[in-house]
């Protein structure tokens, strides 16, 4: 089975191991626990993902969606067990990620995350020049492609990412994602701080642009509209664990009563919000 994450198995305890192997192929992702002062964040999480899906992460604040992410990019180590990326370990040294690793990965940020001191196309091109060691009129020509794929204008390449729009620097993050060509695209919650307009535009783009390159994509947002929209699969998180997987159309008829509630936005139902008291 050609998968992005395959051959899933349940660990008791503390283990923690994602195995994510081979070109386009991640396999076996498993995540025993994520502690914080002895408390845990995530447990026991096991997803099996297909090569080429886009696949979101659905949850509340709180819900372990960012450390999540966080430990699969090799930000934050787990408390126990591995993480292992095209058959490179990414969890043993904290706060690094192998350029291995790296050259086939793409990341839209929830902030965008530009550089204030370049230019739009020399954002678009960092990667393109300091992971692929590509010449800078090389990396231009490929970045200034990349703004029309994300629907800029190449007016736009010379532009400060101060200059820009909330909705433009969220494009120039995705162009600077897509740049690379990469296997993997993460997208941390891609709309968020957008109006609905451009959620939707946003949204589309992460679509279209995902389909192109036939890469696999993990999101992880808490907007219902955005995940039903770019979303193959759905996977919700609540107390650190994987409670629900399903495709957007069942998403809003599950009822498992911790989906159902937070999709409907209910303030009664097992999902407890602090100083919230529930009704009924």
């Amino acid at each position: 089975m050609s998968s992005l994450f395959a051959g899933a198995k349940k660990f008791n305890g503390d283990l923690s191991r994602w195995d994510v192997s081979g070109t386009r192929d991640m396999r076996d992702i498993f995540m025993g626990a994520k502690s914080f002062n002895g408390k845990k964040v995530l447990n026991d999480l096991s997803l099996d993902i297909k090569t080429g899906e886009s696949l979101v992460i659905l949850g509340g604040s709180g819900s372990g969606k960012s450390v999540l992410l966080r430990c699969i990019l090799g930000l934050i180590k787990p408390t126990t067990g591995q993480i292992i990326v095209n058959g490179v370990e990414t969890s043993r040294n904290r706060n690094v990620l192998p350029k291995e690793v790296m050259k086939n990965i793409g990341m839209l940020f929830q902030g965008s995350a530009l550089f204030d001191s370049l230019p739009v196309w020399q954002n678009i091109a960092f990667g393109l020049v300091h992971s692929m060691k590509l010449p800078k009129d090389e990396a231009k020509k490929i970045a200034l492609k990349t703004l029309s794929m994300v629907g800029l204008p190449q007016s736009a390449a010379d532009l400060w990412p101060a200059e820009l729009s909330g909705g433009m620097q969220k494009r120039v993050s995705l162009a600077r994602a897509i740049a690379t060509s990469p296997d993997i695209l993460f997208f941390d919650e891609p709309t968020t701080g957008l109006d609905p307009i451009l959620c939707s535009v946003i949204d589309h783009l992460i679509i279209k642009n995902v389909r192109e390159l036939g890469a696999t994509a993990i999101s992880i947002t808490h907007d219902i509209k955005s995940a039903k929209t770019i979303a193959d699969r759905i996977a919700m998180l609540y107390g650190g664990k994987i409670i629900w997987t399903g495709t957007s159309k069942d998403l809003l008829k599950s009822d498992n009563p911790y989906v159902s509630q937070f999709v409907h936005g209910k303030t009664s139902g097992p999902i407890r919000l602090e100083g919230v008291k529930s009704k009924g």
